[in-house]
């Protein structure tokens, strides 16, 4: 027993190890070597000593001031809801959205917030949310420069669990607006992430970075030995091209499509590792955090699309595709950022994720050569 005692805390402590402390340490590995069982994946990476800011980072990699504008005023509404989440019941609101689903009391709260901070924002000209999708004019001063669209609160039928759930939020210039842009018109997006901590996705200039909120500062001390509320967690995230772990939504789907059915045997037969809860958010926020992975949520007739273009597969399909993975419309085998979006509330299959494997999909169930 105590040799079995002293062979855990040397492998606890090697984890720790300052060897770790370089950008390929931190990478997950792409098959699982670590961890009670080879179908796992356990993060390798380490506290630093210092951690970038938030101010910093887009001081360096948001060339647009403006741009750099709405990203922080976005993060400080979801800090806004991650305070809400913590003590809101989840309780039905007895109102329901457009789509007839039954509103949340954290789905309401999510929404409120948003609409505040692009109704105080001076840079937002409209703002539109999934709850209730039209595009409205919030720019009092007739100054902004953005429309942004949002899902407030996306996973309404688990955050009962308390399981993770998230916002996305697509934002695109005056220039183009929303109706008959596309998803690679978005200037930036910003997907967050609320679960035990609070991260939030965000693309810049050069790649994607995650910002994580509320550290206690044994993770968060900044150079100058202050505490921010943000903090860098991740820079330029890659997402590889090859990969080991699935998502599969609407499996239903695979009863109609032979080829979402062989895809599925693929996985299972290659002996790939399940990971999906049933929240876009949390399933798709993976593939950053393991830089690796694989979204599957194809259509049929007797399963319809019900993902959103503009509020859930543009933002998303952006912060992937500037990461190295690539996205699928689901039907041609084109990039999702290349749809035209021709309705605030347009639907949309997708698959999302390590490039490969997107290459897969497009060959099995959109039959592309």
């Amino acid at each position: 027993m105590k040799l079995l005692s002293l062979a855990l805390l040397a492998v606890t402590t090697s984890a720790f190890s300052p060897a770790a402390f370089t950008r390929s340490a931190s990478t997950t590995q792409l098959y699982g070597e670590y961890g009670a069982s080879s179908t796992s994946f356990y993060t390798t990476t380490e506290k630093q000593d210092s951690y970038l800011s938030l101010d910093e980072v887009l001081d360096a990699k948001c060339s647009d001031t403006q741009v750099k504008s709405v990203i922080k005023d976005m993060l400080e509404v979801c800090a806004d809801i991650t305070e809400a989440l913590r003590t809101a019941l989840v309780t039905v609101e007895g109102s329901s959205n457009t789509f007839g689903d039954a509103q949340l009391s954290v789905d309401v709260i999510a929404d409120n917030l948003l609409w505040d901070a692009v109704k105080k924002s001076p840079v937002v000209r409209e703002g539109a949310s999934e709850e209730d999708p039209i595009v409205r004019d919030v720019d009092e001063g007739g100054e902004g420069e953005f429309t942004v669209c949002w899902d407030p609160l996306d996973g309404s039928s688990i955050v009962d669990n308390n399981w993770a759930v998230g916002t996305m939020i697509g934002i695109w210039p005056k220039s183009t607006g929303l109706i008959g842009a596309t998803g690679r018109d978005q200037v930036t997006s910003i997907i967050a992430l609320y679960g035990p901590r609070t991260t939030v996705l965000v693309a810049l200039d050069d790649g994607t970075y995650e910002f994580t909120y509320g550290c206690t500062p044994e993770g968060c001390e900044l150079p100058d030995g202050s505490f921010e509320p943000w903090i860098c967690s991740r820079q330029d995230i890659r997402i590889s091209e090859d990969c080991k772990i699935f998502a599969p939504a609407n499996l239903r789907a695979a009863q109609d499509l032979p080829g979402y059915k062989k895809l599925i045997d693929h996985f299972m037969e290659k002996r790939y590792t399940l990971r999906y809860s049933g929240g876009l958010v949390p399933d798709v926020y993976q593939q950053f955090t393991k830089e690796q992975g694989i979204f599957v949520n194809p259509t049929s007739d007797g399963s319809p699309a019900k993902l959103r273009l503009a509020f859930e597969a543009a933002p998303f399909g952006l912060l992937v595709e500037k990461s190295g993975g690539k996205t699928s419309d689901g039907v041609t085998g084109g990039s999702i950022l290349d749809v035209q979006i021709n309705a605030v509330d347009q639907r949309t299959p997708l698959c999302i994720g390590s490039a490969n494997e997107v290459d897969r999909f497009n060959e099995m169930v959109c039959m592309v050569e």
